[in-house]
């Protein structure tokens, strides 16, 4: 097989209009356009794009199973390109799940249900939804994969370290993140940027990360949408406001990282197990 050593990925920097999922699609599309226009072949929008964050009791208002016509539409919309969708998925009455719908060649390749629903600070997610039970990994192009990972399941560094086990090349990583809703003294600014820098870094995987950008009642989504490379350097940042950013990777590049630091070479999995199931 033929694997090609470059793929262009995006961040879609967006706001989402609370509760107006119509209206958040017809935006999903004109973005999903200009991605495409511009050579993009993986696009990660924001957690709960299609939505918005604090939906309270509004969830079963708002919430799509797989079969919903709107998804049908933003699948046949990708075309090849594989994007990475927020929404809120009904799986059975009264089940309703923090999503992703990854997107491509017209169908949803997979989906991700969050695993780690924050319940601190301004975080009530534990009230509204059920927790997700098992980890994504999507084929992208040949020679190219991604795992997903949503906003706090990243603050949970077993979770990442499994997702990143199978040895996907890229973890995209959509996020929901405000000023000042965990405390007054933890910057989710700073803080998000070493987060994700040290994932790059540690596992030579690049990461995209897609957050909001704007106001949503009370509450400012500060953007900082960020596409790292396989070191934890910056390949393109978002300004403050909506917008598109882009940047090319390499496989190469990645290989390199990987054989320089070799985390995933080296990671005792056998014995990591041993020892979680000793603290059970």
């Amino acid at each position: 097989m033929h694997y090609q050593d470059r793929l262009r990925v995006g961040a879609a920097q967006i706001n989402a209009t609370l509760g107006e999922v119509d209206a958040n699609l017809g935006q999903h599309l004109a973005t999903i356009r200009e991605a495409r226009e511009r050579g993009v072949e993986l696009l990660v929008f924001p957690e709960l794009s299609l939505t918005g964050y604090g939906l309270g009791s509004r969830v079963m208002q708002v919430a799509m199973p797989l079969e919903d016509p709107r998804l049908q539409e933003l699948a046949l919309a990708c075309g090849e390109m594989q994007t990475v969708v927020g929404f809120v998925e009904e799986a059975s009455p009264g089940e309703y799940y923090n999503a992703l719908a990854i997107l491509q060649d017209g169908r949803i390749a997979a989906v991700h249900r969050k695993l780690n629903l924050p319940t601190y600070g301004g975080l009530e997610e534990g009230k509204w939804f059920t927790h997700g039970s098992e980890l994504t990994h999507t084929a992208v192009r040949p020679g190219w994969s991604a795992t997903q990972l949503i906003c706090a399941d990243l603050w949970n560094p077993a979770l990442v370290h499994a997702a990143l086990l199978p040895r996907p090349t890229v973890l995209c990583a959509p996020i929901n993140s405000a000023s000042g809703i965990v405390s007054d003294d933890f910057s989710n600014e700073q803080n998000w940027a070493l987060n994700v820098r040290f994932y790059a870094m540690t596992y030579g995987t690049p990461v995209i990360m897609a957050n909001r950008f704007g106001p949503e009642g009370q509450s400012h989504f500060w953007g900082g949408s960020r596409i790292l490379d396989p070191r934890g350097e910056l390949l393109a940042e978002a300004e403050e406001r909506e917008t598109l950013i882009t940047a090319e990777l390499s496989r190469t590049a990645i290989a390199r990282a990987r054989f320089e630091l070799p985390t995933h070479r080296d990671a005792d999995t056998p014995l990591i197990r041993e020892l979680m199931a000793g603290h059970r």
